[in-house]
């Protein structure tokens, strides 16, 4: 079976995020950073080359295999900033009503700048969501 290619790792998320050339995603993205942080109480980590994840959880396939992916993250990517949604948005149309211009993918919460969204909204979604993974992950 292939193993996954996007692991936590030692690169520094500081320095990463310094990359960013859009000034603008530059900035949202540390402020996506110091949110994520705050609500999650989890130091900043890198996934791979360009993912910022937060905490862990230990997943499992049906044929008993196990992984660990972040609880939450995100990534600036060059189209949008891409939030990671762990458990996907099907519980949360209440927060989505509410938060603003976003486009949405499974697990993937796109947009544009952070003022394109209700940052209070924005950190309740995180927040539940983070929570959810606590409870239903192995």
């Amino acid at each position: 079976m292939a193993e996954l290619k996007t692991k936590k790792n030692e690169e520094s998320v500081e320095a990463f995020l310094d990359t960013v050339e859009n000034e603008k995603k530059r900035t949202d993205s540390f402020a996506i950073m110091n949110l994520m942080q705050e609500v999650t109480g989890e130091e900043p980590a890198m996934w791979g080359d360009s993912i910022v994840g937060f905490g862990s959880y230990t997943y499992k396939y049906a044929s008993g295999r196990t992984g660990d992916w972040m609880l939450t993250g995100f990534s600036p990517r060059k189209q949008n900033l891409t939030l990671y949604i762990m458990p996907g948005f099907e519980q949360y149309d209440d927060l989505l009503s509410r938060l603003g211009k976003y486009k949405l993918g499974k697990s993937c919460l796109y947009i544009k700048k952070l003022e394109d969204v209700d940052q209070d909204v924005l950190r309740e979604l995180v927040k539940q969501s983070v929570e959810y993974m606590k409870k239903t992950s192995i």
